[in-house]
């Protein structure tokens, strides 16, 4: 499984002090649950009705949602819906339309029947004999075992890991962990099984809304209410508790990011890679996420105690290495205006270097005037020969600032294009006539820059404005999501659930979309995550790619004719031309690059190093501070500053 994948399946939580809603199932009815259907339908790039495939889709999804280890079920239990017939296809699309879901019912009632067999096989584990060294990571990819033999070792596997992790706190916890891991199992088990027909029923019905939703793209959710609360403080930007974020690996919780301004990053004591096993002694190992946090979490001021453990290099040879970390509780406020500048001498001047970490707008301030404001800056202080525009790691944000962050190096046209799921275009341009730097441009992306940061990168491309460089491509993020749950809205959650679902793609001027493809590198620089899988394209259910004509001449089809005239006496003057600026240098500057990085004995380790990562492998901060991308972008930005002289020399004597 991917790592995009293993973080969908495993979830990653950012620990948040909001208290959990009631975990009961929302008041769905029938009725509820396919009008809910149908909207989510309607308002779909893709899917507009259910079909077999979705259906197909569901009922994988379904199976999972229930039984997310494969710990319940065997493989000839679950072919029937693995695997169904074009009958039953047929039978339960009627029936879904006629408000009968009674086939993951049948589902449901199935896993009841395999809790009585797991606690069987429970008992029959020998804790004196478990496995030794099992690795978190095949747990990644699981498939349905064949038999009760099979399902016993998988048992005994995913004990002995737990285990494992558990000793390293104190043998003394062993038999209160062993305890603890029953009783949430006996809970989720009496969840399942629930109180009531009526309760039973509404539980099964949210997990159908789950399991249609997310069959039809990787984006698309159904949120129970206390789900939707809890995405609303994330859309809302503000987080209690020690900011950080973290992924289940069964045998602790791995941080795989610090938040910058956060109690985590502050204390200066937490690193990513870090594997949370206890708080304040308590073991966490074996919990559900959501649970773990609940002890991680807590009122300001107070302090987490974190035992933790650390993966340390000696050599050839690597330790785990078991840390008692305190860290005092507080606010975490997410500001969006997070961005850097600085630069680099070379010559008679600077490269400037611009970081951007999100696109962002509020009543103070924006990623456009922050970023305008800072190329200002280098303008007045340096003789500003080049600039790295460092899209890295960067997700996304508000639409509008990507087209005005592109603003700032290209003159007037379109900058993106908006088709949702009616195929009505929508074209968002630059209009502003005056550029902030017009001159030698490179844009640093990886994998893990997506959505408007693609919107950027791409956009610059298609103009011949920029070269991009970095990982091979970036994330492919390509769609925008709607959710009915608005911000103006939070704590007036509709008791029956929220959805957030995937509306439409984007499209760059040149009528590309990102979408599964991301955006290619003209210069490939490898980078910490070149080796791994993370992308659109590793999703469960992706978006297709497709194409819509190039906007480089602008019709201003999309606006009414009404004000399509007036529009075209201001905006027509000083279009943003197509350039073939860096073309003549584009091969000299790539075989450059790969000469510097093929004799750069730091470069050389660190990709034999990447290459030793597998697909579940922590992002962490490999050869100390040193950014060997970045370092390499610089060079080659040299080198064109220096390949253009020519060209600036012959502009500047006319």
């Amino acid at each position: 499984m991917s790592l995009f994948r293993s973080f969908c399946l495993l979830f990653i939580f950012l620990l948040s002090a909001t208290p959990f809603c009631d975990a009961k199932p929302p008041t769905l009815t029938p009725r509820d649950t396919r009008v809910k259907i149908e909207e989510i339908l309607k308002a779909h790039v893709s899917h507009q009705a259910l079909n077999d495939e979705i259906l197909k889709r569901a009922m994988q999804n379904y199976l999972e949602e229930i039984d997310p280890l494969k710990t319940y079920f065997i493989e000839s239990e679950v072919l029937a819906w693995t695997e169904p017939s074009a009958d039953l296809l047929k039978k339960t699309l009627n029936a879904c339309k006629q408000e009968d879901f009674s086939t993951f019912e049948e589902i449901h009632e199935t896993l009841i029947k395999t809790i009585q067999r797991r606690n069987n096989l429970e008992r029959k584990i020998n804790l004196a004999n478990l496995p030794k060294n099992v690795d978190h990571s095949e747990f990644k990819e699981l498939k349905w075992v064949k038999s009760e033999e099979e399902l016993l070792v998988r048992l005994e596997r995913i004990k002995a890991l737990q285990l494992e992790a558990a000793a390293k706190i104190s043998e003394d916890t062993k038999q209160q962990f062993l305890q603890r891991l029953s009783k949430r199992r006996f809970n989720r088990e009496e969840e399942l099984i629930a109180k009531s027909a009526t309760e039973k029923k509404q539980l099964i019905l949210a997990n159908v809304l789950k399991s249609v939703s997310s069959a039809l793209d990787s984006h698309t959710a159904y949120f129970t209410p206390s789900e939707a609360n809890q995405f609303m403080i994330q859309v809302q930007q503000r987080l209690f508790g020690i900011g950080a974020q973290l992924r289940d690996d069964l045998n602790g919780f791995t941080i795989m990011r610090i938040l910058e301004g956060s109690p985590a990053q502050l204390s200066n004591k937490l690193k990513l890679g870090d594997k949370i096993i206890a708080v304040n002694g308590e073991p966490v190992v074996g919990m559900e996420i959501t649970e773990a946090v609940e002890y991680i979490r807590g009122a300001q001021g107070t302090s987490a105690n974190l035992t933790i453990l650390r993966e340390i290099t000696n050599g050839e040879t690597k330790q785990e290495e078991k840390l008692d970390i305190e860290i005092i509780r507080d606010e975490v406020v997410l500001k969006e205006s997070r961005y850097e500048f600085s630069h680099e001498p070379y010559g008679d001047g600077v490269i400037g270097i611009l970081k951007l970490f999100s696109f962002y707008q509020d009543e103070n301030t924006s990623s456009s005037k922050d970023l305008a404001n800072a190329i200002a800056k280098l303008q007045s202080e340096h003789h500003v020969k080049g600039i790295i525009l460092d899209l890295r790691n960067n997700g996304g944000g508000l639409l509008p600032q990507a087209v005005t962050v592109t603003g700032l190096f290209i003159s007037r046209g379109v900058v993106v294009s908006v088709m949702d799921n009616t195929g009505v275009v929508q074209k968002l341009r630059n209009i502003e006539g005056k550029t902030a730097w017009d001159g030698p441009l490179l844009v640093l992306t990886n994998r893990a820059s997506a959505s408007a940061a693609e919107i950027v990168a791409q956009t610059l491309q298609d103009y011949g404005r920029a070269l991009v460089v970095g990982d091979p491509e970036t994330f492919g993020k390509g769609t925008f999501q709607t959710f009915t749950l608005e911000s103006a809205n939070y704590g007036k959650v509709n008791p029956k659930g929220e959805f957030k679902v995937t509306r439409g793609r984007y499209y760059t001027v040149s009528g590309k979309t990102p979408q599964l493809k991301g955006v290619s590198a003209d210069i490939v620089v490898p980078g910490i995550f070149s080796e791994l899988e993370i992308g659109e394209r590793f999703a469960k259910f992706p978006v297709e790619n497709d194409q819509i004509p190039p906007s480089f001449e602008d019709d201003l089809s999309d606006i009414s004719p009404m004000h399509r005239a007036q529009i075209q006496r201001l905006y027509k003057f000083n279009m943003q031309k197509v350039l073939t600026t860096y073309k003549p240098y584009l091969q000299i500057l790539s075989n450059n690059s790969k000469e510097r990085i093929n004799l750069n004995t730091n470069y050389q380790s660190l990709l034999k190093e990447l290459k030793k990562k597998d697909a579940s492998a922590e992002p962490t901060e490999i050869y100390g501070q040193v950014d060997l991308q970045l370092g390499e972008s610089l060079n080659i930005m040299k080198d064109l500053i220096l390949l253009m002289q020519p060209e600036q020399k012959c502009a500047a004597s006319q």
